[in-house]
């Protein structure tokens, strides 16, 4: 039987398969940015020197005015001023200089660790159980993907860009300062030690404040991706005043969330726009003091009210960029807390790629529940020999479904153990094992691309003459010819453009090009009509060759001619056997067997 897995694509996956990252927002963007510490410490480097140069900008003026106080001869005030000049002309020279080269590394970057982030999350994010990704929403899910990826370079820009030159800043302010006054050092110090202390306080209030618009947001945000998605449901059903209730009262509860967290950033920033007054009047005046009672001279009156208005622009940088470290924050802790979780269903340390030989299946001593619910199966016990074709019937919430999903470890069993050809498949990887099961379900998963590109996911270094026998094997040639642009037409999202006799022979075509030797058919043709579902059925009848075969059916016409039927009650096989002798018996299988074809006797025409 042949195999559509190979050592080589395993390891190959294994390359990004991400299976731990850091579960708080710190952690996680330290974990990101070490990936780039050469650049940042680059960035760093150069963001000092800025500061340095910034800071001894106000030194250099008060240089240039204590020169000039002392009295100019004009003809040698050139001579005199060359070297004030000079190196005040440098320090704004060196200020340009470095800023523009922090900004340029930090440019280079930016999209590197933006394409990072978003590679690694999204590769987490595969790597959750089917349980998880069915209590989501699509688009919250990629819509925090992308806002962590964008938070971690808005924090470490801020820190890097506003948080981190500030405290030089005011370290190198005070240092000058001391030189002309201590007095006028010290008030410097206890005013920066006081504004960063109520500041950090003022912080920490906010961030959960900012926690709640983020996450506020996101909800807002998947409902509008929900309903964009159910637009035809949403016609159909004439529930558009709805609609716009439904998720009104979602926007109702971001635009109060938001009221909150902007209302207390918005405190934040009067707060610190007057801190910013307080040292401005407060240095000025007691610089002032200090030079009309001679303790300092106009030198240092100068550099110390030059220094009060540069630190008061970085101050009121401050509060719009605290404002949007919040926010950073918040969206990363909202994110991380989300996606960042402990992955349900995992790979064991040392599980190899599943290599079948056979395609034997065996359910043995299986007990299963969905978490904390009722138990679905217990001790159930199944055979299923290589190359027989099985199908699954009985009422809903029998337990058919979930047969296939323990069969492809989309959950794991409580007790007992799934096997194929006599290895349990939780000893191999999740990958391998799902390289050897082609499954053709309900509603087939298309991506809004081409449908040469839908088909070949299959098998992505099938050759063009494989690709071309896949397609015709499923009976796709004729209407995929038929299109405007053949193979590159677009399918729209979700396969909306086509048909669903035409979405599930594009199903039929991928798995024909994958080639598994388990085959699993889960209600594939229950939503067509009886022309076209006999259409793929022969087809389907096709593909089942030298293949391991579960069939899931509703309609028992579906798997009336299989070799093997197996009828599930409350999670238990109540009748197993083939058609006529599942007839013969008279049981459960006969009576629904009898309803159904009552049923179409009633439907055909008089």
């Amino acid at each position: 039987m042949s195999s559509s897995s190979s050592p080589s694509r395993d390891r190959h996956y294994s390359h990004w398969k991400v299976e731990h990252l850091p579960a708080t927002p710190a952690a996680f963007v330290r974990f990101f940015a070490s990936h780039f510490k050469l650049w940042y410490l680059a960035i760093h480097l150069l963001q000092i020197a800025a500061v340095v140069c910034t800071i001894l900008v106000p030194w250099g003026l008060g240089q240039i005015t204590r020169t000039v106080s002392n009295g100019l001869d004009s003809a040698h005030a050139f001579e005199v001023l060359r070297w004030p000049l000079t190196l005040f002309a440098a320090l704004l020279v060196g200020e340009v200089l470095f800023t523009r080269a922090a900004a340029g590394c930090h440019i280079h970057v930016l999209p590197l660790q933006r394409r990072m982030v978003t590679h690694v999350v999204f590769a987490y994010l595969q790597q959750h159980s089917h349980r998880f990704i069915s209590n989501e929403f699509a688009g919250a899910l990629a819509h925090k993907v992308s806002e962590i990826a964008l938070g971690v370079n808005q924090a470490l820009g801020i820190l890097l860009f506003d948080l981190i030159p500030l405290v030089a800043t005011l370290s190198l302010a005070t240092v000058l300062l001391w030189s002309a006054s201590p007095v006028l050092a010290l008030f410097m110090a206890a005013w920066s030690l006081l504004f960063i202390a109520i500041c950090y306080l003022l912080a920490r209030r906010s961030h959960p404040l900012a926690q709640q618009y983020s996450a506020a947001r996101s909800t807002s945000n998947g409902k509008v991706v929900d309903a964009v998605s159910n637009l035809a449901n949403i016609r159909l059903f004439a529930r558009h005043a709805f609609e716009h209730r439904y998720l009104g009262s979602f926007l109702d509860k971001e635009v109060k969330a938001a009221n909150r967290s902007l209302g207390y950033m918005e405190k934040i920033r009067w707060f610190q726009t007057s801190c910013g007054v307080v040292l401005k009047l407060g240095l000025l005046l007691l610089a002032l003091y200090l030079w009309r009672t001679q303790r300092i001279d106009i030198a240092s009156f100068v550099m110390a009210t030059s220094l009060s208005l540069l630190i008061i622009n970085d101050v009121g940088n401050l509060s719009r960029r605290f404002l949007e470290l919040f926010e950073a924050t918040g969206n990363i802790a909202n994110g991380v807390n989300t996606l960042i979780r402990p992955h349900e269903v995992i790979d064991q340390p040392q599980a190899q790629a599943l290599q079948i030989q056979r395609g034997d299946i065996e359910f043995r001593g299986v007990g299963f529940a969905y978490g904390t619910g009722p138990a679905i199966f217990q001790q159930l016990n199944i055979v299923i020999p290589a190359g027989q074709k099985v199908g699954l019937v009985g009422a809903s919430g029998s337990g058919k479904s979930t047969l296939v999903n323990l069969l492809l470890r989309l959950y794991d069993v409580q007790q007992g153990a799934v096997l194929i050809d006599g290895v349990d498949v939780r000893s191999v990887t999740q990958h391998s094992l799902h390289q050897q099961i082609g499954l053709i379900p309900q509603e087939p998963g298309l991506f809004h691309r081409s449908i040469r590109e839908n088909i070949h996911y299959g098998r992505l270094d099938a050759s063009p003459e494989e690709l071309a026998q896949a397609i015709h094997r499923a009976g796709a040639s004729e209407f995929i010819e038929g299109m405007e642009l053949g193979y590159e037409s677009l399918v729209g999202e979700r396969g909306v453009k086509l048909s669903g006799g035409q979405r599930q022979r594009i199903a039929i075509a991928r798995v024909l090009l994958k080639n598994a030797p388990i085959l699993v058919m889960d209600e594939a043709t229950s939503s067509l009509d009886s022309i076209t579902e006999r259409f793929i059925q022969d087809k389907l009848d096709e593909i089942m060759e030298d293949k391991t075969v579960l069939v899931v059916a509703h309609r028992l016409s579906t798997v009336a001619h299989l070799d093997r039927i197996l009828v599930f009650d409350k999670g238990r096989v109540v009748e197993d056997g083939s058609h006529e002798q599942l007839l013969r018996q008279g049981g459960q299988y006969h009576r629904l067997w009898r309803r159904q074809f009552d049923e179409v006797l009633d439907e055909s025409p008089v």
